[in-house]
C-alpha cells in the first residue's frame, strides 16, 4: 500500500433497510471531490470527500435506478421507477474545503444536518413509466423502455436543465428483442430482478460535442476493435454505437446515426440492431480496457493518457460468465475479433474497469480483480497498427479482502502506481480503497516464508468459508425438500377429502355432548374426535380448529351471538390414529347455555410455517437479490382451510332427567345452574319441607306452563323411521335400530327425537312415549308423544297423526325445545319428498281457511310490537299478555305434516 494510509476508509453511513442494501439499483459517482450517491431509496446524496460532510440529499418520488453526471454542464441525470428521468442543474457550487473543515469543528455531534430538498416534478424530463435504462452521449439521450412483448430503444434530443425544461423530441427508434415482463398490480408496473445495461462505445475520430464519452460512463475503442465489432458503416460514419446488455443475456448493439436516420428513411428495423452475442444470464456489467500496456505503464509509472483507447471490450453476467473480445491476429493473417469467455465467482453484484488491464468484481464474500494485460514490449514490428497480442487462456482473481461491496467507481490513479476505489457495501457505508495493485495482484516473485504462511491462511480461510456455504446449502436444500415433502401430503389430504364429499370422509371429525362437573358447575362439554382414515399422515403445518358460534340471547335478538375459537396443532397424526378434544360449552359465569351452539370443526394448512421459510433467505449476502424469491409469492391467505364437519347442540341434546337414573346417579346428576354464593347459602338454610324460592319455583308455582305442539302423519313417520335414518343437519345421521321398529309408533318418535342425547339408551329399554326433563337452567321440560287422528283435513276419513307436544314453565326453554323439534321434522319431510312421496287428497277449502287464519295471526303480531313501543308502562300490560296468547295460538297450528 501507498505510504501508511488505511487501505480501507470509511467515509460516511447511509440508512439501509433490515437486512442490508439489495444489489442491483445502487449507484456511486465521483467527480474531482464531488460523490453523487444513491442507495436504491427515494434519495440521492451528495457528498463532499475534502470536507468529510454531505452537502445535499435530494427526495425523489420512487426508487433511484441509475444516476449520470454530465460535468461540463453541470448537471445530474436520474432515472426514478415508475416515473421516467429527472435533470437537477447543480449549480450551487460546493463549498471550499477549509470551510467544510471549519463547519465539521463547529459541531459536536460530527454530522451535518443536511436538508432534504424534494425534487420537483417539473424537473422530470422525460416522463415514462416503463424506462428501466438511459444514456447521455453529447445532446442526444438514448432510453430502453420494457414493453408487453419487446425491449425498444429511443433516442430523444437531450433536454436541458432550466426554467422552462421540456422533453426533448423523439429522434428515432428501434425494437429490440423479446421480453417478459414481470407480473405486477395492474396500473402499476413490478419491478424488474435486473435492470438492463446501456454503455456507449465510440471510434476514434468520433468527437460527442461539448463532452468526452469517457465522462458520460461511455467508452473509446481502438480503430481495429471497432471496426471488427460493428462494420464499415459505422467505422466510416465515425457514429457511436450503443451496447445494450439485456436481462436474459443478450448483448447486442445499435449504431446510433443509423438510428437517427432511420425516421427519415424508414428501412428494416432488424438491420438496426446487431446481436454480438448470448451470455445466457443477465448481463450486469459492460466496459472496456487496455490491455497491452508498454512495460512503463504495466509497472505502473505512467498515467493513461486521455488520448489512449481501449483494446478490449468486457461483458460479465451475474453468475460470472465473462466474455472479452480483442482484436487479434490468425493463423492466415488476416485481422479477426478473438472472443473468449472465463468464468468468475458469482454472483457478480457490481464491476468496474480500471487502468492497467485490470477488472474490479465484487461477490457476497468478496471484493476481486483480474488482469487481462499483456505485459510486454510495446506493439510487436511483425504486427500491423492497432493489433493487439492475445487474452489470457484463464484468469486468476486476486481477494481483496474486501465483502459485500454492491457498487463501485474507479476515482483516480494514484502516482505511486496504485488505484483508488470508492465503494458503497450492503450495509450502507461509503468508503474508499486503495490499492497498490504491484503488491495486490499475485506475480512471478519467489514467495518467502512469511508469505508462504499467510497464504496458506488465507486458502485455510477459504476453505472455511466453502465448507460453511455447502453446509448452509445443505440445510437450504434439506429444508426446501421437507417443504416440498409436506406440500405433497398437503395436496394429497386436500384431494382426498374434496373427493369424498358424498361418501364416508377419509379424515373425519365428530362431535358428541355430555354434561359434565366443571369447578362446582355442571358444564355441558363437546368431546371432538379427530380421526385418520387415510393413507397420509398429518404433521407439521396442520391445525384443528374448533369454532364455537352461539346463538344471540332471547332478550337481545339484535345482538350477534358470540364465537370463540380453539386451535390444536396437530403433531403426527398417522394413518389409523385419533386425537380427541374436549372443550366447555357452558353454561356461561351468569348460568345462561344460549341454544343452539353450532360446533365447526376444519383442518387448516399453514402455508407460511410450511414454505415460507424455505423461501426466506436467511442472509441477505447469501442471496443479493431478494427480489428473485419474495415470499410475496406466496397467496394472500396464510393457508388452506379444509371444512371437516358442523355439528349443531340445541335443546333436546342438552336435557337431563334425573327420574331415569339410580338414586346415587340422580343426586350426581341434579343441575347446579346457581352458581352465586348466596342463593346456594339460602338454599341450604331453607327448612325441611318448605318450597324452594327459586326463579324456576316461582315461574311453575305462578304461571301456567307454555306449550307449543306439532303433529306429523303417522305414515310418514312410519316411513322416515323404516328408511333406517334421518338427519337434523347436514353433517349429522340418526340411525334408527330394528328394535325401535317393534316398538309403539310414539315410543319410536320419542327416541328418534333423543337419538343424540346420552339417555336414549334408557328411554329406548322402557319404551316411553313421555318424559319429564330439565334444562340447562333448571327448567322442567315435558315431552309427550302421542297419536292423534285428524278428522277435517282430508274427504277420505280421518288421518292417523302424532302429536308432539312440549311443555315448560320457561317460555324460552320451551322455544328452544320447539326450535329443535322443527328442525329435525323438516329435515325428515324434506327426505321423504326427495323420494317422490305423495300426500292424501286434502280440502283445499280448509287448508285456504286455516292459511288465512295464520295470516291474520301474524298481521295481529306485528300490529301488537309495533303498539308495545309507543305505549306506556300500564297499557302495554295488555298488549303483552294478548300477545303471548296469539304466539300460543301459532305454536298449536291446525296443520299436519304429510
Amino acid at each position: 500500500m501507498a505510504g501508511a494510509a488505511p487501505r480501507v476508509h470509511y467515509l460516511a453511513g447511509f440508512s439501509c433497510p433490515l437486512g442490508g442494501l439489495a444489489a442491483g439499483k445502487p449507484r456511486v459517482l465521483c467527480h474531482e471531490a464531488e460523490v453523487f450517491l444513491s442507495t436504491g431509496s427515494k434519495f440521492v446524496y451528495v457528498y463532499d470527500q475534502e470536507g468529510g460532510l454531505l452537502t445535499a440529499v435530494y427526495q425523489f418520488p420512487d426508487q433511484v435506478w441509475h444516476l449520470q453526471l454530465l460535468a461540463v454542464h453541470r448537471a445530474l441525470y436520474v432515472l426514478c421507477a415508475r416515473r421516467g428521468i429527472y435533470c437537477l442543474a447543480l449549480n450551487t457550487p460546493s463549498r471550499s474545503a477549509s470551510q467544510a473543515h471549519e463547519d465539521k469543528e463547529d459541531r459536536e455531534d460530527g454530522e451535518l444536518p443536511s436538508p432534504v430538498i424534494p425534487v420537483d416534478p417539473d424537473t422530470c424530463v422525460l416522463p415514462d413509466a416503463t424506462l428501466c435504462a438511459f444514456t447521455v452521449l453529447g445532446d442526444v439521450l438514448v432510453t430502453l423502455v420494457q414493453g408487453p412483448t419487446q425491449w425498444k430503444m429511443q433516442l430523444f434530443e437531450r433536454p436541458c436543465p432550466g426554467e422552462d425544461p421540456r422533453p426533448g423530441s423523439l429522434v428515432g427508434e428501434v425494437e429490440l428483442s423479446t421480453s417478459t415482463p414481470p407480473s405486477g398490480v395492474p396500473g402499476k408496473p413490478a419491478v424488474p430482478y435486473f435492470l438492463p445495461v446501456l454503455c456507449c462505445v465510440s471510434p476514434p475520430g468520433s468527437r460527442a460535442p461539448h463532452s468526452h464519452p469517457q465522462d458520460c460512463g461511455g467508452v473509446m475503442l481502438e480503430e481495429a476493435l471497432f471496426g471488427l465489432l460493428f462494420g464499415t458503416d459505422a467505422t466510416l460514419l465515425e457514429s457511436p454505437v450503443i451496447l445494450c446488455g439485456l436481462p436474459d443475456g443478450q448483448l447486442c448493439c445499435v449504431v446510433l446515426k443509423a438510428l437517427v436516420t432511420s425516421r427519415s428513411a424508414p428501412g428494416d428495423p432488424k438491420a438496426l440492431v446487431k446481436i454480438l452475442h448470448h451470455l445466457e444470464e443477465p448481463v450486469v456489467f459492460i466496459g472496456a480496457l487496455k490491455t497491452e500496456l508498454l512495460t512503463e505503464e504495466a509497472a505502473g509509472g505512467v498515467l493513461p493518457s486521455e488520448d489512449e483507447h481501449s483494446d478490449c471490450l468486457v461483458a460479465l453476467g451475474h453468475q460470472g460468465r465473462t466474455l472479452a473480445i480483442k482484436a487479434s491476429w490468425n493463423e492466415s493473417g488476416n485481422l479477426v475479433p478473438e472472443l473468449r469467455e472465463y468464468c468468475l465467482p458469482g454472483p457478480v453484484l457490481c464491476a468496474a474497469c480500471g487502468g492497467g488491464g485490470r477488472m474490479y468484481h465484487s461477490t457476497p464474500s468478496d471484493l476481486c480483480v483480474v488482469d487481462l494485460a499483456w505485459r510486454g514490449t510495446p506493439l510487436d514490428s511483425q504486427q500491423p497498427d492497432g493489433a493487439s497480442g492475445s487474452l489470457p487462456p484463464m484468469l486468476s482473481p486476486a481477494s481483496l479482502s474486501i465483502c459485500s461491496v454492491l457498487t463501485l467507481s474507479v476515482s483516480s490513479r494514484e502516482p505511486a502506481g496504485g488505484t483508488k476505489l470508492l465503494a458503497l457495501s450492503a450495509k450502507g457505508r461509503l468508503m474508499t480503497c486503495s490499492l497498490d495493485l504491484n503488491s495486490e495482484m499475485p506475480g512471478p516473485a519467489r514467495m518467502t516464508a512469511a508469505n508462504a504462511g499467510q497464504k496458506i491462511k488465507e486458502l485455510l480461510s477459504g476453505i472455511g468459508d466453502v465448507s460453511e456455504r455447502v453446509s448452509f446449502l445443505k440445510k437450504a436444500v434439506d429444508q426446501r425438500n421437507k417443504a416440498l415433502t409436506s406440500l405433497n401430503e398437503a395436496m394429497n389430504v386436500s384431494c382426498a377429502l374434496l373427493s369424498s364429499r358424498e361418501g364416508p370422509q377419509p379424515i373425519s371429525c365428530t362431535t358428541t355432548t355430555a354434561w359434565g362437573r366443571q369447578q362446582l358447575q355442571d358444564m355441558l362439554m363437546a368431546t371432538c374426535l379427530l380421526e385418520n382414515n387415510s393413507s397420509f399422515s398429518l404433521d407439521q403445518g396442520w391445525t384443528l380448529c374448533i369454532q364455537v358460534l352461539t346463538s344471540s340471547s332471547a332478550l337481545a335478538l339484535d345482538t350477534a351471538g358470540s364465537t370463540v375459537t380453539y386451535t390444536i396443532p396437530v403433531d403426527r397424526l398417522s394413518p389409523g390414529s385419533q386425537r380427541e378434544v374436549t372443550l366447555p360449552l357452558g353454561p356461561s359465569e351468569n348460568g345462561v347455555l344460549d341454544l343452539p351452539v353450532t360446533v365447526s370443526c376444519t383442518l387448516f394448512y399453514s402455508l407460511r410455517e410450511v414454505v415460507g421459510g424455505a423461501l426466506a433467505p436467511s442472509d441477505p449476502l447469501e442471496d443479493p437479490f431478494p427480489e428473485e424469491y419474495p415470499v410475496d409469492l406466496l397467496p394472500e391467505q396464510e393457508g388452506i382451510c379444509l371444512p371437516l364437519s358442523k355439528h349443531t347442540v340445541d335443546m333436546l341434546q342438552c336435557l337431563r332427567f334425573p327420574g331415569l337414573a339410580s338414586p346415587h346417579a340422580r343426586a350426581s346428576c341434579l343441575p347446579g345452574p346457581a352458581s352465586d354464593p348466596v342463593d346456594t347459602f339460602l338454599e341450604t338454610c331453607r327448612p325441611p319441607g318448605s318450597e324452594p324460592a327459586g326463579p324456576a319455583s316461582l315461574r311453575a308455582k305462578y304461571l301456567p306452563p307454555s306449550s307449543a305442539s306439532i303433529k306429523v302423519s303417522a305414515e310418514l313417520l312410519r316411513a322416515a323411521l323404516e328408511d333406517g335414518h334421518s338427519e337434523h343437519d347436514l353433517n349429522t345421521s340418526r340411525h334408527v335400530t330394528r328394535e325401535q321398529l317393534g316398538v309403539p309408533l310414539c315410543s319410536a318418535t320419542l327416541q328418534w327425537l333423543l337419538a343424540e342425547n346420552v339417555a336414549v339408551d334408557i328411554v329406548r329399554a322402557q319404551a316411553l312415549s313421555s318424559i319429564q326433563g330439565v334444562a340447562p337452567d333448571g327448567s322442567d321440560i315435558h315431552l309427550i308423544v302421542r297419536e292423534v287422528a285428524v278428522t277435517d283435513l282430508s274427504p277420505a276419513g280421518p288421518i292417523q297423526a302424532v302429536e308432539i307436544q312440549v311443555d315448560s314453565s320457561s317460555l324460552a326453554d320451551m322455544c328452544r325445545a320447539h326450535h329443535a323439534i322443527v328442525g329435525r321434522m323438516q329435515t325428515m319431510v324434506t327426505e321423504q319428498a326427495a323420494q317422490g312421496s305423495s300426500p292424501p287428497d286434502l280440502r283445499i277449502q280448509y287448508l285456504r281457511q286455516i292459511h288465512a287464519n295464520h295470516e291474520a295471526l301474524l298481521r295481529e303480531v306485528q300490529a301488537l310490537r309495533d303498539r308495545l313501543c309507543t305505549e306506556d308502562e300500564a297499557s302495554s300490560c295488555a298488549t303483552a299478555q294478548r300477545l303471548l296468547q296469539v304466539y300460543k295460538q301459532l305454536r298449536n297450528p291446525s296443520l299436519t305434516l304429510l
